[in-house]
């Protein structure tokens, strides 16, 4: 077993933290064995693709990079609650995109939700990526700016709605200021509250069989 190997980024303006955490789980191998044993359903809300249970001592396997990421990455001395995990597979094809799924999204206004990604698949998967909303400046949304940033963008899909195709670099309305390339075992943490998008690369296979195609762990925390 190799030790999880940390990497903290300041980004942006607002030089928000992110932590990219490779050998993030103890046993991809046998992650991966359990997705592939598992049943895939529709995903809700905004996801655009499948989700399956994970097994039970997945937050076990992980709360220790978890732990140091919190500590030395966030500055927060205090605990992590579980609020929402899934084994996640993108599989809607770009021109059946909403016009909100081609675009950057935030997750929550507070700032002491944390969102995670963990790559399962290999490279030449994407990554993720984070923005800044050209118009308002801003990077993260919290309650004091949501209103201005959702009338604002808005007027714009109305205006220039996107093309149908998966966000990939900055675009007039939005300008990505950092990104972190998918690996398989490789976790991105971030605060929800950044506007970000997963990379979808134009040519990848959306399949999904979870031992071919886009598989990751998405999983909202919140810092108690």
């Amino acid at each position: 077993m190799t030790a999880p190997d940390i990497v903290a980024r300041r980004i942006g303006t607002e030089r928000q933290p992110v932590a990219i955490v490779d050998h993030f789980h103890p046993d991809p191998e046998a992650l991966r064995d359990f997705a592939v044993a598992a049943r895939f359903e529709p995903a809700l809300r905004q996801y655009p693709g499948v989700r399956a249970t994970l097994p039970r001592d997945y937050f076990q396997a992980v709360r220790p990079a978890l732990s140091q990421v919190v500590a030395h990455v966030f500055g927060h001395a205090g605990g992590i609650a579980l609020l929402d995990a899934s084994f996640s597979v993108v599989t809607t094809p770009a021109d059946r995109l909403s016009v909100e799924q081609r675009i950057p999204h935030f997750d929550a206004v507070d700032p002491d939700r944390i969102a995670l990604v963990h790559y399962l698949g290999g490279e030449g998967s994407g990554g993720t990526a984070f923005y800044r909303h050209r118009a308002t400046g801003f990077e993260t949304i919290d309650a004091a700016r949501v209103s201005t940033y959702l009338d604002a963008v808005r007027a714009e899909m109305r205006n220039a709605p996107p093309p149908p195709a998966y966000i990939q670099q900055s675009t007039a309305q939005f300008e990505q200021v950092s990104a972190a390339d998918a690996r398989c075992n490789r976790a991105v943490v971030y605060r929800s509250a950044l506007l970000h998008s997963g990379l979808i690369p134009p040519d990848l296979a959306l399949n999904g069989d979870p031992a071919r195609g886009r598989l990751t762990v998405t999983a909202f925390l919140s810092l108690t």
